[in-house]
């Protein structure tokens, strides 16, 4: 198991080897993480442009040449066939596998697409004394799919999804203004209080992730989720889609702070 303590580059090596294979949370702290898309050349720019129209849930760090596994902004020495602990692999929208690596997936084609996570902000909030809840459940935290539609682009279209993290009335304008400044990993909420304004029914109910336990005068505060674009990649049905299992992110050579305004 790779440790707390390792380096960006450490991490990688170790999820490389095979030597690390669980979720992401707490590796390399300090050092950003990103959501993976992988899909074909000839529907990139289609996705390219629903990133761009969608910011929030889609903060586009880097999308590499076709063909070629190395985000040469975010981490020039690591490999995107390898560097994550688990993918997920769909054919026409269905999951077919989830390998500890895809160089038997590769093609010439391909391009990698890497998107803004919030482990950045999560990181932030703890520094600032907030709590986490999904962490102090030892749970993943809870995802939902809402009745708010992203703008599309070509075949990509579908619900912004958000993810949801419990605080008192008196913590969320700091947790508003914590997470405001990183807009390329989500920023602000977009909704706090009543989960029926987004189309979400049952908050024990999670689309993904886990459900949590909320506390005695806590509410709901909602963020966009970096499964938004997972999610309309997989509903355009395309012949092939590579992403990573949820929790299991790529860590990058950037710091955190690198990305507060």
């Amino acid at each position: 198991m790779a440790g707390p303590g390792v380096t960006a580059a450490e991490a990688r090596e170790r999820i490389r080897r095979g030597e690390h294979t669980g979720p992401t949370a707490g590796l390399a702290p300090g050092h950003a993480q990103a959501n993976l898309v992988v899909l074909p050349e000839e529907h990139a720019l289609d996705f390219f442009r629903f990133c761009i129209r969608n910011p929030k849930p889609c903060p586009l760090l880097e999308v590499t040449e076709a063909g070629s596994p190395v985000p040469r902004t975010l981490a020039p020495e690591a490999d995107l066939r390898t560097d994550v602990p688990k993918y997920r692999v769909y054919e026409v929208g269905e999951l077919v596998d989830e390998p500890a690596e895809i160089r038997d997936y590769w093609r010439g084609d391909l391009v990698c697409f890497l998107l803004g996570c919030s482990f950045t902000f999560e990181a932030a909030l703890l520094a600032a004394g907030l709590r986490l809840a999904h962490l102090d459940q030892g749970r993943n935290v809870p995802m939902y799919v809402t009745n708010r539609e992203c703008v599309p682009s070509g075949p990509f279209r579908g619900p912004l999804v958000v993810s949801m993290r419990p605080y008192r009335p008196e913590e969320v304008p700091r947790a508003v203004s914590i997470t405001a400044r990183y807009p390329m990993m989500h920023g602000a909420p977009v909704w706090v209080g009543d989960p029926e304004a987004l189309g979400i029914r049952d908050l024990d109910r999670p689309d993904f992730g886990d459900a949590i336990s909320i506390g005695e005068g806590e509410i709901p505060v909602f963020w966009a989720c970096g499964v938004t674009p997972q999610a309309a990649a997989l509903e355009a049905g395309l012949p092939l889609v590579i992403t990573h299992s949820p929790g299991h992110m790529f860590i990058t050579d950037r710091r955190d702070a690198e990305y507060a305004l």
